[in-house]
């Protein structure tokens, strides 16, 4: 009974990574979500997909909403259903997918979470350029905000794919797909600065093909560096939560208001589709809302409305 749902979920994860090229990261969470509904219907005695019926679906749905499941957590279970199914019927496990008749939760739109450019500026005062792994961390975190890199695209990052010489990077992000990505001067002092003082010092010796090297000349973890940048911004005096995509949003943001077309920023970003990129201007929108009632002098002046 568990090799029958769990040998398709096995197959459609191994097709979402050889034809789709999806990360790892979205991959497992297909993984947690579909195996979490094979539990589910192991319970009940169901041990294919093609007995799963939509009422079956409903319940399952309405015991994640029992659990307090975000309504963006059960859409993203209902997406991984979704396309799970339209694999099997390609497939020709099963005649039709029970999914249409079940409700899609609507999402609002998460408005991500953004630095101001004076909490950047603090947040990248804090490692010691006099030490190599605050060079390193240095360079790293002028080079995220510099491109709006993916930590997991930092992190991964060779030395092939810097260009000093032209001030652009290239990198493969989501689905294999290379893009171009330019950075500007301060993010260059940076990387010159940290290849000459400090990856030698940290590689001892060794070679490596990874840009960014921790202690024993590997490879820097995505949790190490979202451990790095926490600390660093608590030492900023940064009180919202800041994480490696923070900086990113940032970048995007700070683009934006600056008058950067929507189009380049998604190019930048590694976007598929341009709708993924609109979620800026609605935190554009929200900055200059601000700016208008802080600076207005109608808004400055005492409420004095007159009646209606």
């Amino acid at each position: 009974m568990k090799e029958r749902l769990s040998s398709h979920i096995d197959a459609f994860l191994s097709m979402l990574a050889v034809e789709k090229g999806l990360s790892r990261n979205t991959l497992e969470a297909y993984s947690r979500d579909l195996n979490r509904a094979a539990d589910f219907l192991r319970d009940r005695g169901i041990g294919a997909w093609e007995e799963c019926q939509a009422p079956h679906l409903r319940s399952y749905f309405s015991r994640l909403r029992e659990r307090r499941l975000s309504v963006r957590s059960i859409a993203r279970n209902v997406v991984a259903l979704r396309q799970l199914y339209r694999f099997l019927e390609k497939e020709g496990v099963v005649d039709e997918n029970p999914l249409p008749s079940v409700f899609l939760p609507k999402v609002s739109p998460k408005l991500p979470h953004t630095l101001s450019r004076e909490e950047v500026r603090r947040l990248l005062a804090q490692p010691d350029p006099s030490k190599p792994l605050g060079l390193r961390d240095q360079a790293m975190i002028e080079l995220l905000y510099a491109t709006g890199l993916r930590v997991s695209e930092l992190v991964t990052l060779q030395t092939h794919q810097i260009d000093l010489q032209g001030d652009y990077l290239t990198v493969r992000g989501k689905g294999a797909k290379v893009r171009l990505v330019p950075f500007g001067r301060w993010a260059t002092d940076s990387l010159v600065h940290y290849l000459r003082e400090a990856r030698p010092k940290l590689l001892k010796g060794r070679t490596g093909a990874f840009l960014f090297v921790g202690r024993s000349g590997k490879k820097l973890t995505r949790q190490g560096f979202w451990k790095l940048i926490r600390r660093y911004a608590r030492a900023a005096g940064i009180e919202k939560r800041v994480t490696p995509h923070t900086l990113r949003h940032s970048f995007a943001t700070h683009l934006l208001e600056g008058g950067a077309d929507l189009r380049a920023i998604q190019s930048m970003l590694g976007h598929a589709d341009i709708s993924t990129t609109q979620i800026y201007t609605h935190v554009s929108r929200a900055h200059l809302k601000e700016v208008h009632r802080r600076f207005h002098p109608r808004e400055k002046a005492p409420a004095d409305r007159p009646r209606r």
